[in-house]
């Protein structure tokens, strides 16, 4: 709890993030296809002057967009999905220039291996989604969303860094991984974070 609240404070005080847009393209998930889509909030922390939102909003938005974006692919290899959100914050509208509060989820993210009936790797991946700015890098999207517009973004950012972060691990979701791609897949790395 006080990592994902000291998490919501760095957000808060973010006064420029990455443009996220949306990508048709498919990447390269080896024999990817999603099995079970399960987004939970059990212990949902909500960020310093956040809009409200509910834990069964947040987590319907989120799934959604995961069904949307991972349901296309069509491989011989089952993945689960086990997904966290254990903090939000929704911008409020603030001052042009002096406040310009941005929005956020942190959420972890587990992939069960369907085959083997076991996680594909020890410590679930972090993933911070930030708001997208759309061109308008003075004004938060408190003064420009809906509360409801800006749920749907950020859950299209999770759902499109979970894609990524899957990509990266493609090699060990083929139906025969070589032990050069099982020994260097779901490595520990750093928080993903928007980075377009």
């Amino acid at each position: 709890m006080p990592r994902l609240i000291t998490a919501l404070a760095a957000l808060f005080l973010v006064t420029a993030c990455a443009q996220e847009g949306e990508t048709p393209d498919m990447l390269d998930l080896g024999d990817f296809t999603l099995g079970h889509n399960i987004v939970v909030a059990p212990d949902l922390t909500k960020g310093p002057t956040s809009r409200n939102a509910t834990a069964e909003e947040l987590t319907e938005a989120v799934k959604m967009q995961i069904d949307k974006r991972l349901g296309r692919y069509e491989g011989d290899r089952l993945v689960h999905l086990g997904v966290n959100i254990g903090a939000y914050m929704l911008a409020r509208p603030g001052v042009p220039l002096v406040y310009t509060p941005k929005s956020a989820f942190v959420i972890t993210v587990t992939a069960w291996d369907d085959r083997a009936e076991a996680k594909f790797h020890e410590k679930p991946k972090q993933i911070i989604a930030l708001e997208q700015l759309g061109g308008t890098p003075i004004l938060g999207s408190g003064l420009t969303k809906t509360r409801e517009e800006q749920i749907e973004a950020l859950s299209i950012s999770v759902a499109r860094q979970i894609e990524k972060w899957l990509a990266e691990n493609a090699e060990c979701m083929t139906e025969n991984p070589s032990e050069r791609a099982l020994k260097n897949c779901w490595k520990d790395a750093p928080p993903a974070q928007n980075d377009e």
